[in-house]
């Protein structure tokens, strides 16, 4: 197959090394978790679930944030980028307690998964509390296994000492931006300028531009380097953010692992929300805000809520959003040299980030 049939997410055989370097990984520590007791072997076996799918996308970030700063490709290297697929798991694990999420990738999410494990096997207390408790915890064991995998991956003490502040910066940004999704829950939702500020500390810095930051960071890449990264980071960052929201609500479930509408029964006060609501009539607006949120939305009124959204303009002026902000990534990539083929694979990512169906 040529090259330019790969998706650029599979380039060098990236996703399915990423999947080895997570198995591998995971394999090793379910010794550890069984010095302690058998009975903690639910926790391995929900992240080995958890991390089985997924798009790999911080990983190629990393990956090719490095080797466009001139590293070498290693398995220790593909290590170093894989360790964030279990700083994502514990986002993802930790994001669906606070949204009240069902599913994940088209299974139940964490905290359902423990609730069923503590009912069916008639435990004292309450399967809902015994799940969001456990949920908490493999959330928390992920944050340490990516802190151990990267630390761990064979690569130079002083790489690891010029990446670890990167690292660190990025998940105190993904922590803060977290909260700021819930403080807009809180609040009910805003402006557009406060849900862009959410996406940008949520999503852009630490899907994107934080994982290229980490990998030229690690190859010891110069000022210039990183701040193409940036350019070239944040602005597709935002576009994956805003594309996941426009998914979150029109999305297929097959496609996205989640039930159709999802978004808006957890209430998730988005861009492509606060636009609706900004172009709503009061009649609009009403129903836009007594459905957001309600858990026991039926088909009937997320197909209302869709259809607002859509008259409004909302979804037309997030999908121009979007492509505005491909189009300034690619612009920025473009006119920073970088070692080959990273330059090629990181424009082919600007699609895999921004695409209608990944």
């Amino acid at each position: 197959m040529e090259q330019a049939d790969i998706s650029p997410l599979d380039r060098e055989d990236l996703r399915t090394r990423v999947s080895k370097s997570v198995q591998s990984f995971l394999a090793s520590q379910v010794d550890v978790l069984d010095l302690v007791s058998p009975d903690v072997a639910p926790l391995s076996e929900s992240v080995t679930d958890l991390l089985a799918g997924g798009k790999r996308l911080r990983p190629a970030f990393c990956y090719w944030g490095w080797r466009g700063a001139g590293g070498e490709d290693s398995p220790a290297a593909m290590d170093a980028a894989a360790s964030l697929e279990f700083l994502q798991a514990c986002a993802l694990i930790h994001d669906d307690v606070m949204d009240g999420s069902d599913t994940r990738r088209g299974m139940p999410a964490a905290h359902r998964r423990f609730a069923s494990l503590h009912r069916g096997n008639s435990w004292l207390g309450s399967s809902e509390a015994f799940g969001l408790g456990s949920a908490i915890l493999v959330g928390d064991l992920c944050l340490a296994w990516a802190d151990q995998m990267l630390l761990d991956s064979g690569l130079p003490a002083a790489a690891l000492a010029r990446g670890k502040p990167v690292y660190d910066e990025m998940r105190v940004e993904l922590m803060a931006g977290q909260y700021l999704d819930l403080l807009e829950q809180a609040r009910g939702g805003g402006s557009v300028e406060r849900a862009m500020r959410v996406v940008r500390y949520k999503s852009a810095k630490y899907t994107i531009e934080r994982p290229l930051h980490l990998g030229a960071a690690l190859a010891g890449a110069p000022p210039e380097i990183r701040d193409a990264y940036s350019a070239y980071g944040l602005p597709l960052g935002a576009a994956f953010q805003l594309r996941d929201d426009v998914l979150g609500v029109f999305g297929d479930p097959e496609m996205t692992g989640k039930p159709a509408g999802d978004d808006l029964r957890e209430g998730k006060r988005t861009v492509l929300v606060a636009k609706a609501l900004e172009a709503a009539s009061p009649g609009q607006a009403h129903v836009l805000r007594t459905y957001l949120g309600d858990p026991s939305l039926d088909a009937d009124h997320i197909d209302q809520m869709r259809e607002i959204i859509t008259e409004t303009g909302a979804l037309a002026q997030v999908e121009t959003l979007i492509a505005e902000l491909a189009e300034e990534s690619h612009a920025a990539i473009t006119e920073v040299d970088l070692h080959p083929p990273a330059a090629d694979v990181l424009v082919g990512l600007i699609v895999a980030a921004t695409a209608r169906k990944v």
